[in-house]
């Protein structure tokens, strides 16, 4: 099985403000964990992204006023999102990643890249993100008439992918995420085209427990249904117990559970793995391992009891199991 690790220097210097917690550091504690993993994996440096697929996601007005913001120095996009004169190479080189994975034609990609990009929007950048690179990377795909299945476990729901894939009956999006918190989107209502947008809104708390059921009654039936011939993963680490700006009880384990799983429900098809967020950096390192290990099948459930989540946690999993089961056979 080849694995790759697609990075670049420029994702490292990229700065987003004094003691801002999205910092170069995550990007070390992520290839630390894939080294902790024990699998070997091919390293290469990542190319800027084809301006044609950024252009089927951003607007090109768009792209023209961050290219021009951030070599003139850059600034304040929002309270949350900063520009330095780094970030328009290393948005570059984030959203180019993927690219250079489908090129590879590696069993599995592991992009460590930075700033994340599940949160940006057409016009907008937002929550740490200017260029979506999981959507930019499903544009590239879709022109050749293949199917996308994107799992975005990140605790925030990733609403720039979602607007940019709900209409396409060709992507499916499924986003597990803590709610009511930012950015106030992904509601269980949100079905998209014939049901491929699967929004898993879970309350302060959710453990393993709820997601090891969401994963066998909805993800990995959904996903196995739906075929696809590319998985795209959202993988934040901010879901994680120890995170400290987020309020889900994920155990390290729970990466590795739901990244053996996804794999399973769909075993052929290649897999590319995004960093979004994440920001306790141990938890990035050991949740890292976990997951790299479930992709390539050598993962096991570890003895130990699950933390448990609140009730109207399952609740949202009978919710959507009823929602879904007009679209997909639950």
């Amino acid at each position: 099985m080849e694995v790759v690790y697609i990075t670049h220097p420029a994702c490292l210097e990229h700065l987003a403000g004094s003691g801002h917690p999205e910092r170069p550091e995550r990007l070390r504690a992520f290839e630390a964990g894939i080294n902790a993993s024990g699998v070997s994996a091919k390293r290469l440096a990542s190319e800027v992204a084809e301006q044609k697929w950024i252009e089927a996601v951003h607007d090109a007005v768009y792209l023209d006023n961050l290219r021009d913001f951030s070599q003139t120095g850059g600034g304040i996009v929002d309270s949350d999102t900063w520009v330095d004169s780094s970030t328009w190479e290393a948005a570059l080189r984030a959203a180019g990643a993927a690219g250079m994975a489908l090129r590879e034609g590696a069993e599995i990609a592991l992009l460590g890249v930075r700033p994340p990009g599940h949160h940006a929007l057409r016009r907008r950048a937002m929550g740490f993100c200017f260029l979506n690179n999981i959507a930019v990377a499903t544009a590239e795909i879709r022109d050749r008439g293949e199917k996308v299945a994107i799992v975005d476990w990140d605790v925030h729901h990733g609403n720039g992918t979602q607007v940019a894939v709900a209409d396409d009956p060709g992507t499916l999006y499924v986003s597990l995420h803590q709610s009511p918190f930012y950015p106030l989107t992904g509601l269980l209502s949100e079905t998209g085209a014939n049901g491929t947008t699967v929004n898993l809104p879970f309350p302060a708390g959710t453990g393993g427990d709820v997601y090891r059921q969401a994963f066998a009654r909805l993800v990995g039936p959904i996903v196995r249904q739906f075929e696809p011939d590319y998985i795209l993963i959202s993988a934040g680490f901010d879901a994680h117990v120890d995170d400290p700006l987020a309020d889900l009880s994920l155990d390290s384990a729970d990466y590795g559970f739901m990244a053996k799983k996804v794999r399973q429900a769909a075993p052929s098809a290649p897999v590319i793995v995004f960093l979004e967020g994440g920001y306790d950096l141990a938890a990035i390192e050991t949740s890292a391992a976990a997951m790299v290990r479930g992709l390539v099948d050598d993962w096991n459930e570890p003895t130990g009891v699950l933390r448990t989540s609140p009730p109207e946690a399952f609740t949202v999993v009978e919710e959507a199991e009823q929602i879904f089961s007009t679209f997909w056979r639950l």
